[in-house]
């Protein structure tokens, strides 16, 4: 078995996985001055797009409270997280393309689409009331000793299992 076939093939121990984006985080970090997040580079590119539009987002009651938290001389367009999350999509589109894994599924029926747009909006929605996903909320918080890392973890992994009774039952 030569060694492309185990590195890329081959699914890797979760150890491999977890030492590996542990220094990945270490190294942005490092390099950033900023832990691991993603939503919002999806709050930004919402309200740049609406921005273009001419909706002016600046009067709503979150971007008086808690501002764009954006540095100087940044745009909704043009920061340090989007930029990350551009190279995340980019990399996992490579990793894929590159085992030849990439792939385009058919939707099964309107309930499919329907439960996953669904999902997808309250997802949204709660990283936004929550001020981050579980990027940030777990794989970020444990390392820097956060106490609610942990319990967040727990509780997600909790709402997988009885979200996941749900979609077998009742969605699948």
């Amino acid at each position: 078995m030569n060694l492309k076939h185990r590195l890329l093939k081959k699914p890797w121990p979760y150890w491999v996985g977890g030492v590996v984006l542990g220094l990945l985080n270490i190294f942005l970090l490092f390099t950033t001055g900023s832990a691991w997040k993603i939503t919002t580079s999806f709050l930004y590119l919402g309200a740049g797009l609406l921005n273009k539009l001419g909706i002016n987002i600046n009067d709503w009651y979150y971007f008086k409270t808690y501002g764009t938290k954006l540095n100087v001389g940044e745009t909704y367009f043009s920061n340090s997280l989007m930029i990350m999350a551009i190279a995340m999509i980019l990399g996992s589109l490579a990793s894929a393309l590159f085992v030849s894994e990439f792939g385009i599924k058919k939707i099964k029926n309107k309930k499919q689409l329907t439960f996953a747009l669904l999902g997808g909006i309250m997802m949204g929605y709660g990283t936004r009331l929550s001020f981050g996903c579980n990027v940030g909320a777990y794989f970020s918080a444990i390392p820097s000793f956060s106490l609610h890392g942990w319990i967040f973890g727990i509780f997600m992994f909790v709402g997988a299992w009885i979200g996941s009774k749900i979609l077998f039952k009742y969605i699948l």
